[in-house]
């Protein structure tokens, strides 16, 4: 009965040109190889399984090898058939944890001297160099420095930053990559063609990923696999063996944390906890999930997440469909930010609760391009001349709307597109607040109207605080003006009653004595309270706050609870006097 070999070693390469996922490193030995070029050194360093004992080993067939040195040795010669099966007397194999003392490195020196006994050079493959310890490396200095003509070294290590740089200056550093899951994936295909095995599409990009880069793991994982399913690997049989339940958990997450339902993601913990999935491992596979998820928001998911199976690749389009990029980069940086913390937190599953609630009351973003896009468009709208009156509409839920509507200083000649508050009002009929040219007659008018255009060139913000004011007595040195209940800036105009006074007796020539009174002040103070924090909400919002930077010089006129179709009250606020041109926008 023949023994049995793990794929790992049966399909182990042989030539370069099997070689998978190091194409830069093949191509330099190879045309050292064919240019006798040959070092008398050399560093293998990269993760683990990504082939660097395997080239040493097909380097040393290729330097030894009958026909050669060879870049593509023929396997069938003594050297090299000897060097495959691991007997060839001059091509030593170490393993620098074993040995890695001072005095297996003399003993390797005084190897040294002697000559090969049947091969052209005498190799030396030390496997995980790192370990000798720092005398063993001092030792080998000069001896790796200028070896005889007939050695040549072949180190491999998985941590290159312990190896002394006195050695790796002495030798030519290859550095080895992780193999990307297409090549895993496609030499699993090929090994399970070879083994006549019918494995899914899906179960090859599991393993494929499983293996982490590693073309040896994979290949590991894959005999595991076959070894439970049998011939016929299903999707359900390898998501049986791998553990992947927890794929199921990282889509309900981040379908959760987008919907910014904290309750529903304690849940999925907690399910996901009592099935025996480890915390912080799961934390990782929700880290890499969003960062899948970010991908296939910005680009085209099946150039960049070719590696993840069809139907995974469609799921994260779809949850990333409808969600701002930068709120999902967002979430990806509190879960970097907080990585260090779970993987070394005693209570892992608490930390990534805390995470996960987090998330879920983030608030979701504005992309800064979309609003200068907008803030474009509202630009170009004011460019255009035209009647009417523009609003700028915000919604924030389905309870409450907040309304901008703004004045702008019209052209001489030409209509003002804007009216202030809630009326309509005529410009021709209301010219302190179109600010159009005034006539001789206008601008010697003593009344209600003068005494405006008056207060407009003295003191425009009072004049902005008296607009949404009526006027319902002026006479022989009294003036009598009302506003309506609710108004927000009342008490501030009861504030400057006595500039307003001294303005009165400046314009009029004679002192005149005034009352300022509110519309239906016996409905009580209750509803007038609420329609103030109402309106001071609605003052303090962020976006009209970003508005008024963009409206340099505008001054808020009134603000007006108004009724609305789609929820029960709505804010109106209005400017007056933006800069002419500025812009005005649909949100």
């Amino acid at each position: 009965m023949n023994e049995y070999r793990v794929l790992a070693r049966q399909f182990r390469p042989q030539t370069f040109e099997e070689v998978i996922g190091q194409e830069h490193i093949v191509r330099t030995l190879q045309n050292a190889i064919s240019q006798r070029r040959i070092a008398h050194a050399f560093l293998f360093s990269g993760p683990r399984g990504v082939g660097k004992t395997s080239v040493a080993r097909i380097l040393a067939k290729a330097l030894n090898c009958e026909k050669g040195p060879t870049p593509v040795p023929c396997n069938e010669c003594t050297h090299c058939r000897e060097i495959t099966n691991g007997n060839a007397i001059d091509v030593r194999e170490i393993d620098g944890a074993s040995n890695r003392g001072i005095d297996e490195i003399r003993e390797l020196r005084e190897n040294l001297k002697f000559t090969t006994v049947s091969c052209r050079y005498k190799i030396y493959i030390i496997d995980e160099v790192h370990m000798l310890t720092k005398e063993a490396f001092n030792a080998l200095l000069k001896t790796l420095e200028e070896p005889p003509s007939h050695v040549i070294f072949i180190f491999a290590t998985t941590e290159l930053v312990k190896v002394p740089m006195t050695i790796r200056s002495r030798c030519q550093s290859f550095d080895f990559r992780r193999i990307s899951h297409r090549q895993i994936k496609e030499n699993l295909r090929s090994i399970a063609m070879q083994e006549n095995i019918e494995v899914s599409d899906n179960a090859l990009s599991w393993i494929a990923e499983a293996g982490e880069g590693s073309l040896r793991d994979s290949q590991g994982i894959f005999d595991q696999v076959i070894s439970y399913a049998g011939t016929k690997i299903n999707d359900e049989a390898a998501e049986e063996i791998l553990g992947r339940s927890d794929r199921r958990f990282l889509f309900l997450l981040s379908e959760a944390v987008l919907a910014r339902d904290a309750g529903r993601c304690l849940e999925i913990v907690e399910e996901a906890y009592y099935q025996g999935l480890d915390m912080r491992y799961f934390y990782r596979a929700l880290l890499n999930h969003f960062r899948n998820l970010l991908v296939a928001g910005i680009v085209d998911g099946n150039k960049l997440l070719s590696d993840l199976p069809q139907e995974e690749t469609a799921k994260l389009a779809q949850q990333a469909k409808g969600h701002e990029p930068e709120t999902i980069e967002r979430l990806l940086e509190i879960l970097i930010a907080n990585n260090e913390h779970v993987r070394l937190s005693q209570n892992p599953r608490l930390e990534l609760e805390v995470v996960l609630c987090r998330m879920a009351f983030l608030e979701p973003m504005i992309p800064l391009e979309s609003i200068v896009a907008r803030m474009e468009a509202l630009e170009k709208r004011l460019g255009d001349a035209s009647t009417g009156k523009d609003t700028l509409l915000l919604r924030e839920d389905n309870r409450t709307k907040t309304t901008w509507t703004l004045d702008r200083p019209a052209e001489e000649g030409k209509q003002n597109r804007f009216s202030g508050g809630a009326a309509n009002v005529n410009p021709q009929d209301d010219p302190v607040k179109t600010g159009i040219q005034l006539s001789e007659g206008q601008l010697n008018d003593r009344g209600w109207d003068g005494l405006r255009v008056f207060l407009r060139s003295k003191d425009p913000a009072l004049c902005a605080k008296l607009d949404s004011g009526k006027c319902l007595q002026l006479e022989d040195g009294f003036l009598r003006i009302a506003f309506d209940r609710g108004y927000l800036f009342f008490d501030d105009v009861l504030a400057l009653k006595d500039k307003l006074r001294d303005y009165c007796r400046e314009f009029f020539g004679r002192e005149t004595r005034l009352e300022i009174e509110r519309n239906g002040e016996g409905n009580g103070k209750k509803a007038l309270n609420g329609s103030r924090e109402t309106c001071k909400e609605a003052l303090l919002h962020p976006l009209f706050q970003k508005i008024l930077d963009v409206f340099p010089g505008a001054v808020v006129r009134e603000v007006k609870l108004q009724a609305s179709p789609v929820s029960d009250a709505s804010v109106m606020v209005s400017g007056t006097e933006p800069p002419a041109g500025e812009r005005e926008e649909d949100l």
